[in-house]
C-alpha cells in the first residue's frame, strides 16, 4: 500500500480489467437499473450474446429474492471462478483509474476508481465515510448472499467529495497525456462514452495530497468527508461480509484481508456534471384534502402558497395544485421535513403507502382519484454535506445522482477473496 494513502479512507487498488473480448459487450450498467423494465435486460442479454460480460458476474436486483436466487448465485461465483482461471483479467497492481464518462447530455462526469477502506466507513455518518441516504435493512441479506462467497467484487458505488474549488479531479483531465489509456469505448444501450486512464506514481502522491488536505477542511467544518451517493446499499453490504469475517480472523491480520476495501469511483459533488434529480412523493390510498389539512396540522406555522423564509412543498391532485410553505422544520432540506410528515401520516393511516417517482410518473400518477402528489424542489449541492452533518442521512431515494443511463456500469474488477 502506498504510504501517503496509509491514513485516508480512499486510496490505490489492485484492479482488474478484462482482456481479449470487447469492452462494448463486457460493461453492462448496474444492477440496481431498470428492475421495472424488462426489456432493458433482454436486450441487453442479446447484446451480450456468449461473450464474456459482467452481466455474468451479477443479479441484476429483480432476481435477487426470485425462486432460483440460489441456482443464480452458484452461477455467478463459478462464472467469476472460470474467468480467473482462463485467464480474463490483466492486472493492475496498486493502481488509480481517472476516469471521463460522457453522459447522455454531452456533459462529461470525471471520477477517480480506487477503492474504500471500510474500517472507515459508518452507516450512522460517524466516520470518515457516510452514506448521503439511509439504507433499508432488509435489502443486506440478499445482497450478503451474493457477496460472501464470490471471489471478485464489480462495484457501482459512487463516492462523493465535497470540493467545490475542484482541487482534487479537475487538475488531473489536463494531465492525461502522462497516463497510459486503459480504456475508450462506447457503454452499450445509450450509456454514452468512457475513458480511463492509470495515474502515474507522481499523480497518486499528488491525489493523496489533496485528499487529506480536503479531509483536514471537512474535519474543521463539521462535514462529512467522503459520502455514498450511489451504490449505499452494495457498501453496507460489503461492510457486512468483511465484519462477519473479522470474527474468524486475528485483530493483526485485519488489515490484510482483502474484503476489508470495496471499490468506488470518486467524484465531485461539484462537477457541473454531476446532476442530483429529486424524487418526488406520491400518497395512495387517501382523501388529498385530508392529507393537506394534516400537514398544516403537523407544521403549525405552515402557510398556503409560496412564502419567503421557509420551505416550500408544492402539491398535485385530480382537484387541484398549490404549494405550502412550512417555516418550522429542523430539518435542513425539504426532503428531510416532508419525509417526517409523511412518516407520521402513514401511521395513523395504515390503507395508504407512499411511492416515490420521477416528475413524469407522479405526473401521471396525480390523475387518479385519491392520490396526492408532492414534488420536491431540486438538490441544492451546497446544502448536502451540512445536512448530513446536521440530521444524519437524508431519507431513502432523496434524489438520484443522474439520469438512469448515466448510472455506473460494471467494468473493473478486484478480488476479495484469497
Amino acid at each position: 500500500m502506498n504510504h501517503p494513502f496509509h491514513t485516508l479512507p480512499f486510496r490505490p487498488a489492485d484492479i482488474l480489467l478484462p482482456q481479449n473480448c470487447p469492452y462494448e459487450t463486457w460493461s453492462v450498467i448496474a444492477c440496481d437499473q431498470f428492475t421495472a423494465q424488462p426489456d432493458y435486460w433482454l436486450q441487453v442479454e442479446t447484446q451480450v450474446g456468449r461473450a464474456p460480460s459482467t452481466l455474468r458476474l451479477m443479479l441484476p436486483e429483480s432476481c435477487l429474492e426470485g425462486p432460483n436466487m440460489e441456482t443464480d448465485i452458484m452461477e455467478v461465483n463459478q462464472t467469476m471462478s472460470c474467468y480467473l482461471r482462463e485467464g480474463r483479467f490483466r492486472s493492475y497492481p496498486d493502481t488509480l483509474i481517472y476516469v471521463e464518462r460522457t453522459l447522455s447530455n454531452g456533459h462529461v462526469r470525471r471520477g477517480l476508481v480506487g477503492m474504500v477502506d471500510l474500517e472507515q466507513y459508518d452507516e450512522e455518518c460517524a466516520a470518515p465515510v457516510s452514506p448521503l441516504e439511509a439504507t433499508q435493512l432488509s435489502r443486506i441479506p440478499p445482497r450478503v448472499a451474493v457477496r460472501k462467497l464470490a471471489p471478485l467484487e464489480l462495484s457501482h458505488v459512487m463516492l462523493m467529495t465535497n470540493d467545490p474549488e475542484k482541487t482534487l479531479l479537475e487538475p488531473l483531465g489536463a494531465q492525461t497525456h502522462a497516463m497510459e489509456l486503459l480504456y475508450d469505448f462506447t457503454l452499450m444501450a445509450q450509456g454514452g462514452e468512457i475513458r480511463g486512464w492509470a495515474l502515474t506514481d507522481q499523480q497518486q502522491k499528488q491525489v493523496a495530497s489533496t485528499l487529506s488536505a480536503l479531509q483536514q477542511q471537512a474535519n474543521q467544518n463539521g462535514l462529512p468527508f467522503l459520502a455514498v451517493g450511489d451504490g449505499a446499499h452494495a457498501l453496507a453490504t460489503a461492510k457486512e461480509c468483511y465484519e462477519r469475517q473479522k470474527q474468524y480472523i486475528p485483530r493483526e491480520h485485519w488489515s490484510q484481508l482483502p474484503a476489508r476495501f470495496a471499490l468506488a469511483e470518486l467524484v465531485n459533488l461539484h462537477d457541473p456534471a454531476v446532476t442530483l434529480y429529486p424524487i418526488h412523493r406520491g400518497l395512495l390510498g387517501v382523501d388529498p384534502e385530508d392529507v393537506l389539512q394534516g400537514l398544516l396540522r403537523y407544521y403549525p406555522d405552515a402557510q398556503m402558497g409560496v412564502q419567503e423564509g421557509g420551505q416550500v412543498l408544492s402539491y398535485q391532485y385530480a382537484g387541484g395544485m398549490g404549494s405550502i410553505t412550512i417555516h418550522s422544520s429542523r430539518c435542513p432540506m425539504p426532503v428531510g421535513t416532508l419525509q417526517k410528515f409523511l412518516t407520521h401520516y402513514l401511521a395513523h393511516h395504515p390503507g395508504s403507502r407512499v411511492v416515490c417517482l420521477s416528475q413524469e410518473e407522479l405526473e401521471q400518477a396525480v390523475a387518479h382519484p385519491q392520490t396526492i402528489g408532492f414534488f420536491l424542489p431540486p438538490v441544492e449541492k451546497e446544502l448536502l454535506f451540512p445536512a448530513v452533518a446536521q440530521e444524519g442521512a437524508l431519507p431513502r431515494k432523496s434524489f438520484s445522482l443522474g439520469l438512469p443511463p448515466d448510472k455506473r456500469y460494471y467494468l473493473e474488477a478486484r478480488k476479495i477473496r484469497t
